[in-house]
């Protein structure tokens, strides 16, 4: 990919996390409910710790960074980023209502992360490094900013195969518009889900302790309809195709995706498999 069409592609990306900001303002708590076993398990692989300074990308509504400020307690600080000053200004807002003052806000591209080197303990990023146009940049950048024995964790989707949860929205969509989803050349939800790739790329970087363990992440809603309102609402690729779609092909699109519900749909609703990525390692 040249670097002209690298940076049409990562504006592109940029533009789309912006344009769903408030809908993800409205499903912060939701969000940080859904993603509470693997923001724990994060915390935990990457030692977060009191006095720790911490660095979390792509931090959407911010409830991954705002739960390590809490571990890092008044000796600590953590700084909420994302690409997106929309999304930054939510998780300032966020962080602000929890009174949490060891909490600070940037906007940074986690392909060039504008803080200087050797400046952290610790970077979280829960989905998001999956979305980097070039994400071994964004590894580098990540081993740059850490500090000598700093601890990194990193969460991204596995393969769609094993996320129906979202997967069998974008085969529904692609079958009923003919046009694939993710685009091509666009990076996707799933792109990082083969697990040795990952490691692979951590390895390459010079990170020592690269583990990847699966952690199971399911989702449930009460209704198709709960489900189908949230994934409009909150699946960046999604939005904006979804909002070109006329009368009959939008039936057309939810016909197929209450047959590809109908088989994990029980009295409580609809519970969905998901599984998560979780790779931790440590700058040498």
């Amino acid at each position: 990919m040249s670097a002209s069409t690298s940076e049409a592609v990562r504006a592109q990306v940029h533009g789309m996390w912006s344009a769903v900001a408030d809908r993800w303002a409205d499903h912060a708590d939701e969000i940080d409910e859904r993603g509470a076993d693997i923001t724990a398990a994060m915390l935990t692989s990457a030692g977060v710790r009191r006095g720790d300074q911490v660095l979390e990308l792509a931090c959407g509504p911010g409830g991954l960074g705002m739960a390590a400020a809490e571990r890092v307690g008044a000796e600590g600080a953590v700084v909420l980023s994302d690409v997106a000053g929309e999304m930054v200004a939510i998780a300032a807002e966020r962080a602000a209502r929890r009174g949490l003052t060891n909490v600070r806000t940037a906007t940074l591209d986690l392909e060039e992360i504008a803080e200087p080197e050797n400046s952290f303990d610790v970077v979280l990023c829960r989905e998001g490094l999956m979305f980097a146009v070039e994400p071994d940049q964004a590894i580098h950048e990540i081993r740059r900013v850490l500090r000598p024995g700093g601890r990194v964790a990193v969460a991204v989707w596995a393969p769609q195969r094993d996320n129906p949860w979202l997967g069998l929205v974008f085969d529904a969509v692609t079958a009923t518009t003919g046009i694939p989803v993710p685009p091509p050349g666009i990076p996707g939800p799933f792109a990082l889900g083969d697990r040795a790739h990952l490691q692979g790329l951590f390895v390459d970087a010079g990170f020592a302790a690269v583990t990847v363990d699966k952690i199971s992440s399911p989702l449930h809603s009460p209704s198709f309809e709960d489900w189908w309102a949230r994934t409009k609402a909150i699946a960046g690729p999604l939005s904006a195709m979804l909002a070109w779609l006329d009368e009959n092909k939008t039936a057309e699109l939810e016909q197929r995706l209450r047959e590809s519900v109908a088989p994990y749909s029980n009295e409580s609703g609809i519970d969905l498999p998901g599984l998560t990525l979780l790779l931790s390692a440590h700058r040498q």
